[in-house]
């Protein structure tokens, strides 16, 4: 009877588990198989081509905003890595200094605020910054600045995490060694939080490449993002070209997100590997 209810029961959660990924997965699936698609109509089958992907490539303006986002892309997750690394060293290593709830809550506060809200402010901070020192208010930079302004607390509390499981002992012994704590920074803390870096550099990346609603405000005649582009092309109907877009664009993330996970087990396991080596060095100089 309770071998039944086993069974059951186990039965049970396979069932939740592939209704859960069939539910977020299904629908990218057939995305990608009506990418291949050859009627015009996006959503009724014809037959099998790679017509749509042809017309892509031949899209100039499809493939301008892509090279935009891209590229905004790129910078706003390098720089939000630099920037969120230096507010989460702040926030788990200065423990005391005045206004750190303050910092905290400023930091954090993008997470819980719609970007409605932080669009519209940012395009008014550009507009009274632009008026005083004379330069645009829209176009790429503005973007690049609103979307760092966006991604930093997402960066900030994955580093802050890792750095909050650090073992000081390491960092606390190298500098017993006469290391100073810039070295120690670049040759202990650095290479042990790599991986929290890559998984805050791909977070910052795909949040930046995704968004349309903080882009629309600041962005100019010439600085179209791909989201904005897609968005305006689907209101007026759905092409089967978007849907090939939106392949190769899950391809190029799945394999970013190899990569990255690819670097950050190669990293975990050097770590242990040294961990376990420091350990039994101690070991053998106890006996």
């Amino acid at each position: 009877m309770s071998g039944s209810v086993m069974q059951g029961s186990r039965a049970f959660r396979w069932s939740v588990l592939g209704l859960g990924f069939a539910f977020l997965y299904l629908p990218i699936l057939i995305l990608i198989v009506y990418s291949f698609n050859e009627s015009r109509l996006a959503s009724v089958w014809s037959g099998f081509s790679f017509k749509w992907y042809g017309e892509l490539l031949r899209d100039r303006s499809m493939l301008d905003a892509a090279w935009v986002s891209l590229k905004v892309a790129f910078w706003t997750a390098s720089a939000s890595v630099v920037l969120g690394t230096m507010a989460a060293l702040a926030m788990t290593r200065m423990r005391h200094f005045p206004t750190k709830t303050m910092f905290g809550a400023m930091i954090t506060a993008p997470l819980v605020m719609p970007e409605v809200i932080t669009g519209l402010s940012l395009l008014l901070m550009f507009v009274s910054v632009a008026g005083m020192v004379g330069i645009s208010p829209k176009g790429v930079i503005a973007i690049w600045v609103a979307h760092v302004t966006f991604t930093l607390a997402f960066v900030t509390v994955v580093v802050s995490s890792r750095l909050a499981e650090l073992d000081k002992s390491l960092e606390e012994a190298a500098m017993d060694l006469g290391a100073n704590r810039i070295k120690v920074f670049f040759l202990i803390t650095l290479p042990i939080i790599a991986p929290a870096l890559i998984s805050g550099w791909l977070l910052a990346f795909t949040l930046s490449l995704d968004d349309v609603v903080i882009a629309s405000f600041v962005a100019g005649p010439s600085s179209t993002t791909l989201p904005m582009k897609v968005f305006s092309s689907v209101r007026l109907g759905l092409s089967p070209k978007i849907n090939a877009l939106a392949t190769l664009m899950v391809l190029a993330v799945s394999i970013a997100a190899l990569i990255g996970w690819w670097f950050m087990y190669r990293e975990e396991k050097r770590r242990q590997r040294d961990m376990q080596l420091a350990a039994q060095t101690a070991n053998e100089q106890d006996a």
